[in-house]
């Protein structure tokens, strides 16, 4: 599989974040995977990502402190597009307010994965965004 330019984790748990990347790497994704813990962190690192190493996904976390998912996606829409126009974003959430989900509605997000992160929902987010197949059952998983 053709790897994707880079992936940013955003997530206040370090847990996630950690196991996260853990799965991404394992799965051969992409060789540059970003971590932010929270809203500022991830516009700070979009900002200083221009080019090949730009984030092809973002996996957003909804529920943060400080900058949270929906103000970050608010915050996102303001840079300049060629700084976001190819890059997919997923919101990750267990539950979701039937506000947080109208208001998603209005911020072009690709979609909504619940958590955990597993091989099958990337696999999902690969095929659907970006008509690739993890190689499922090869030796290095």
């Amino acid at each position: 599989m053709e790897q994707l330019s880079s992936i940013l984790l955003v997530d206040d748990d370090s847990t996630n974040n950690f196991l996260n990347e853990l799965l991404l790497k394992s799965l051969n994704v992409s060789d540059h995977i970003f971590v932010a813990e929270n809203g500022e962190q991830a516009l700070d690192i979009i900002e200083n990502t221009v080019g090949p190493n730009e984030p092809a996904l973002i996996l957003l976390d909804v529920n943060m402190p400080g900058l949270n998912g929906i103000q970050f996606l608010e915050a996102y829409r303001k840079l300049l597009k060629s700084q976001h126009s190819a890059t997919v974003i997923i919101m990750l959430t267990t539950t979701m307010d039937a506000r947080d989900l109208a208001r998603l509605d209005e911020l072009n997000i690709a979609g909504l994965v619940s958590k955990p992160l597993t091989q099958e929902k990337i696999d999902s987010i690969l095929q659907l965004h970006f008509q690739r197949r993890l190689s499922i059952g090869s030796p290095d998983l």
